[in-house]
């Protein structure tokens, strides 16, 4: 018994300093880490500032506003704003909390989150028509804003959007009751230097195929505080449910020009070990995808070969969507003139 109990004893000491090396290690790397410089401006819009970036000139065309997927930052739609600043202008920012964006200091509501968007474009200059672009969850938000706002929208544009009845017609589990605390857990250790800490070692936390080293490098900014994990879980997923709730009853856009980007690609290992059918998910998806083009008598649908992030972190699947949007919104616009 003497020996087990001793043999506990230093492996209970050898984790404590384990661990105190970590800590002492993540805090080192936090306090020396440059600080953070991020494109485009940082606007307050009471109490709290948001981050923008805005690419391209101001013309009589409308302006393209991207609202980013749950917990996205603006950083993952380079591709795009890189194909469409030539012709149009375009606006990227992160919602409260998320990227570069401080917390707010009110609940995260799927309607307060518009009107700060709309505050935002405001004070930062923008000015309507807009065109809004909605990726994964954005698909939800702009839908929201545009019925919030209906005679500054233009058009709306999918890529690969949620539906507000994803989840049931999919068949997806819920999540795992662990994930919260574990959010949580990573939050703190984002404040004392850790999440950091693994980011310079072992790479990019947040990562996407297809984007250029530079915005990369320009992620690893959002690791070193415990702040973004906070933003989604205050926000995105907190209200993730009212969200999808709200989006399903804006159901008639009328003739407003609707484009819906959808990748097709799905991992069927993974689908088939949780249980799950991928034929049927896969048709479900295409269902879905294309009641979002229904939402109009305008609304066209394409089917892409790519996955959910891949559409527009790669920038020949990017290529694609950017010359769509240019067919339908800067039809003088040269095909040779675009990204390649």
């Amino acid at each position: 018994m003497k020996i087990i109990f001793n043999a506990l004893k230093w492996i209970s000491l050898s984790l404590g300093l384990l661990i105190a090396l970590v800590l002492l290690a993540g805090f080192t790397v936090k306090c020396f880490a440059p600080s953070a410089h991020p494109p485009g401006e940082l606007v307050d819009v009471g109490g709290f500032k948001l981050h923008v970036h805005a690419t391209g000139e101001r013309n009589e065309k409308p302006t393209l506003v991207l609202e980013a997927g749950a917990g996205a930052p603006g950083e993952y739609y380079h591709w795009i704003s890189e194909g469409l600043k030539d012709s149009l202008r375009v606006v990227r920012y992160d919602r409260a909390g998320i990227g570069y964006s401080e917390l707010a200091n009110t609940p995260r509501h799927p309607e307060t989150v518009a009107r700060e968007l709309h505050q935002l474009l405001e004070l930062s200059g923008e000015s309507p028509p807009y065109l809004m672009a909605g990726h994964s969850y954005g698909g939800h938000y702009i839908r929201i804003f545009t019925e919030m706002y209906p005679d500054e929208v233009a058009g709306m544009v999918f890529s690969d959007a949620t539906h507000p009845e994803s989840s049931q017609r999919t068949n997806l589990p819920e999540e795992p009751w662990f994930v919260q605390p574990l959010y949580h857990i990573a939050a703190v250790l984002g404040d004392v230097g850790v999440l950091h800490l693994v980011d310079q070692m072992v790479g990019p936390i947040l990562w996407a195929p297809g984007l250029p080293e530079e915005q990369l490098q320009r992620m690893k900014d959002y690791t070193k505080s415990g702040k973004y994990l906070r933003g989604y879980l205050e926000g995105d997923d907190r209200w993730g449910s009212e969200l999808g709730t709200l989006a399903a009853q804006t159901d008639n856009f009328g003739d407003l020009p609707i484009q819906v980007f959808s990748g097709t690609n799905l991992n069927e290992a993974l689908l088939i070990k949780m249980g799950l059918d991928p034929n049927h998910i896969r048709t479900q998806r295409a269902n879905m995808q294309q009641e979002l083009a229904d939402l109009s008598t305008e609304g066209e649908v394409f089917f892409m070969d790519g996955g959910h992030v891949t559409i527009f972190t790669l920038p020949e699947q990017a290529d694609f969507i950017c010359r769509h949007i240019l067919r339908r919104w800067s039809p003088d616009k040269e095909a040779s003139d675009l990204t390649q």
